[in-house]
């Protein structure tokens, strides 16, 4: 959980937020997310997400499709003894990350995003308590 806003380095690295670090351990797989961010997966959530996807049907074009969009654009990652975590420049430029960025805490996983992507998804995703009270009843929280 949470919500940080660091930035990224001239060699592409960000500071995985120290909160994060436990989780994640040393080795992790960024992979792109959906709504222009990057997803970081502990190794062990990677894993089990990987079982899932294994198990969609190969002879559905859309769910081939779904797979690649995050398996092909994943990459492993290590994170240094200063908590820095690379990020590769396709993924960079995937979420639009030049150099501030926010890190998000979300159930099995980190979001990744640019401020300015951020900013526009949060403005438009923000409910009002009406909406909030409707999404729980409809989801059933």
């Amino acid at each position: 959980m949470g919500k940080y806003q660091n930035s990224i380095d001239a060699k592409g690295r960000m500071i995985v937020p120290a909160k994060y670090r436990e989780e994640l351990g040393y080795r992790c797989v960024v992979t792109r997310g959906m709504d222009k961010c990057l997803y970081i997966y502990p190794m062990v959530q990677w894993e089990k997400f990987m079982e899932k996807l294994a198990k969609l049907p190969t002879a559905d074009a859309n769910a081939r499709a779904f797979v690649r969009h995050f398996y092909a654009n994943a990459v492993e990652g290590d994170i240094d003894k200063q908590g820095r975590l690379g990020i590769p420049q396709e993924l960079r430029e995937y979420a639009n990350i030049e150099k501030d960025l926010v890190t998000v805490g979300l159930l099995d996983k980190i979001e990744i995003w640019s401020r300015k992507e951020w900013s526009e998804a949060e403005e438009e995703a923000e409910l009002s308590p009406n909406n909030i009270a409707a999404q729980m009843a409809e989801y059933g929280i």
